[in-house]
């Protein structure tokens, strides 16, 4: 009975730390909290899952980076205006979110190459061999994701938290990652 109570406060304290995230100011000067694979409602919003935090991770079959307008300035989104992150915890083309922390941060996978829409530079866009067999889309060699916490497209509510050993970052149109918030 106290290990049944333990897990379901364990439980509860990651729901809310996935809500939390996705509540939070555009400064989101707070870090989410990690979750593990699992947890997490199914179901959710849009087209990739967002607003539920999904435990799925998304796929596209054909997927194109583009710059937008920002609060943060120019950054990379996706086709739906979508904004996508860059994680320091990376190594070049090879990403080091698995397990629980795709959850948080599903990864831009494609079937084939990304390709360069409006102000994306065609020739910083590339992929990367996930360790689950999937293919996922780097921009000037970083493995690139969605936040889980971004409902809409042009949020950017997964700015500069520290989540998984790493934090995550939007990314300008150099590739670089934007680290004023």
């Amino acid at each position: 009975m106290k290990i049944a109570r333990t897990m379901l406060f364990a439980t509860a304290a990651v729901a809310l730390g996935v809500a939390a995230a996705g509540c939070g100011s555009s400064s989101n000067s707070s870090s989410a909290a990690p979750a593990s694979a699992g947890t997490g409602a199914s179901g959710g919003s849009g087209s990739y899952g967002y607003g539920g935090g999904s435990t799925q991770t998304p796929t596209a079959s054909a997927v194109t980076l583009k710059v937008a307008s920002s609060p943060l300035g120019k950054i990379l989104v996706d086709q739906d205006g979508k904004t996508l992150y860059l994680f320091e915890a990376d190594g070049m083309n090879k990403s080091n979110c698995n397990s629980g922390c795709v959850a948080l941060w599903p990864p831009v996978t494609t079937n084939g190459k990304a390709t360069a829409g409006s102000g994306a530079s065609a020739a910083l866009i590339g992929s990367t061999m996930r360790s689950d067999g999937s293919s996922q889309a780097t921009y000037a060699g970083h493995p690139v994701y969605w936040f889980s916490g971004d409902t809409t497209a042009g949020d950017t509510n997964g700015q500069g938290l520290t989540d998984f050993g790493g934090a995550w970052y939007v990314i300008s149109p150099a590739g670089k990652a934007i680290v004023n918030s």
